[in-house]
């Protein structure tokens, strides 16, 4: 019986919010490059020919995942050493818990402007396939607890294309021990 619902559930379509999601995503990234070739903010012509046009993974729907807010009851305040150096004070809102690949992980979310949440994140990947400083995933806030972690919108901090951007720096409790293989790569011949 079981067997019977799954092979009639793997034939059935996707659900329409997920109809045309990676045609979704792919434009958004074709937009981004048009962007920042028509421009010289964040990438400036010296570093054009390095970066663009950008690359990233391709699209895994497996790597868009539920998680949970779990928040923070003293509403913390963390330091975050950033890209130059210096220190930026970033305040907490909660633990986000997901699980990616069958592997239960956490990311602490912060407050961000525009009633946004910022997840900066390093994983397995950084340094090596990814920058080495981190990516970040921007996250609307919603009514409840529940957020959908889309890895494969997972981008580049500003100062990978320009030193004269100040990055806030992953925390400690923000690296990842396994590789998270969606969103924006580096070329490996880019020099940051």
């Amino acid at each position: 019986m079981l067997l019977s619902l799954l092979a009639i559930a793997a034939c059935n379509p996707p659900p329409p919010e997920q109809r045309g999601y990676a045609e979704r995503l792919a434009a958004a990234r074709a937009d981004k490059d048009a962007e920042f070739q028509r421009t010289n903010d964040p990438v400036p012509v010296s570093r054009k020919a390095a970066v663009l046009p950008l690359v990233y993974y391709p699209i895994d729907p497996a790597l868009k995942v539920p998680g949970v807010l779990r928040p923070d009851p003293k509403a913390s305040v963390v330091t975050m050493i950033t890209s130059t150096g210096s220190q930026e004070q970033h305040r907490v809102l909660g633990t986000l818990e997901f699980t990616v690949q069958g592997q239960p992980l956490k990311l602490t979310a912060f407050a961000s402007a525009q009633n946004r949440v910022f997840v900066p994140f390093q994983d397995q990947t950084s340094g090596t396939e990814t920058y080495g400083s981190g990516r970040y995933i921007d996250l609307v806030r919603t009514g409840t607890d529940v957020y959908e972690l889309d890895f494969n919108a997972a981008y580049n901090p500003y100062c990978y294309y320009s030193l004269t951007y100040v990055c806030p720096l992953p925390p400690q409790q923000n690296r990842l021990q396994v590789p998270i293989r969606a969103g924006e790569k580096i070329r490996p011949d880019a020099k940051s």
